[in-house]
């Protein structure tokens, strides 16, 4: 398995580069070739997906591993397939995508190359909770509002603070429980300090729900 590639620029063309590496030529599907042609003549670096079909062996390659791990998300929805996904790459940026699914924003969604109605609300069943573990997920909540406190009665008394309260919220949002989040909030107010952002306590918060 290719996990990444670096090289000199060989070719570029409307969907691919060409990668000379050690003398072998790579040709990597790409979202924004031209992107990548700024920096021709000089060595380059694209994480790769590897995709195995019937007739042909191809490579998929991104500047950031947030574009390659959201990549691989989209792969995961029925329908979707590598070109379908490099297209909405092509037309947004990682945490613009995810932040429209965490909003079930359908009219961005359906702005995407080869993405209508169904398939824009097909990305947003599969994907809405599966999103918490890619790199951008929290600015991508924050950025959708998610960690904005919603009206109602605040909950977790003993740890209700307007900051944790918001935290939670967003948490909440990623797909987990309130249950999930008051487990590890006592490692959040550990390390936190009193003046913490509420993002700050997602960030802590997911770090101490990853590890288990």
């Amino acid at each position: 398995m290719i996990d990444f590639l670096r090289g000199s620029l060989a070719f570029t063309d409307t969907d691919f580069v060409v990668l000379d590496v050690q003398g072998i030529g790579y040709r990597v599907f790409c979202a924004n070739p031209y992107a990548v042609a700024a920096q021709e003549n000089q060595i380059v670096m694209l994480y790769i997906h590897y995709h195995v079909r019937e007739d042909a062996v191809q490579l998929y390659g991104f500047v950031s591993r947030e574009e390659q791990s959201l990549f691989r998300r989209l792969l995961e929805v029925s329908g979707i397939g590598p070109r379908v996904a490099l297209g909405i790459l092509s037309a947004g940026r990682p945490d613009e995508v995810v932040g429209a699914i965490y909003q079930e924003n359908l009219s961005f969604l359906m702005k995407l190359p080869g993405i209508g109605k169904k398939t824009a609300q097909r990305i947003i069943l599969d994907l809405k909770d599966k999103l918490a573990d890619l790199p951008m997920a929290v600015s991508a909540a924050a950025a959708a509002g998610s960690l904005s406190a919603k009206p109602g009665k605040p909950t977790a008394a003993g740890h209700g603070s307007k900051e944790w309260l918001e935290a939670k919220e967003a948490l909440m949002s990623l797909g987990y429980t309130e249950p999930e989040a008051d487990r590890v909030w006592p490692q959040v107010q550990e390390k936190s300090g009193e003046a913490a952002s509420a993002e700050a306590m997602v960030k802590l918060a997911l770090q101490a729900l990853f590890r288990g």
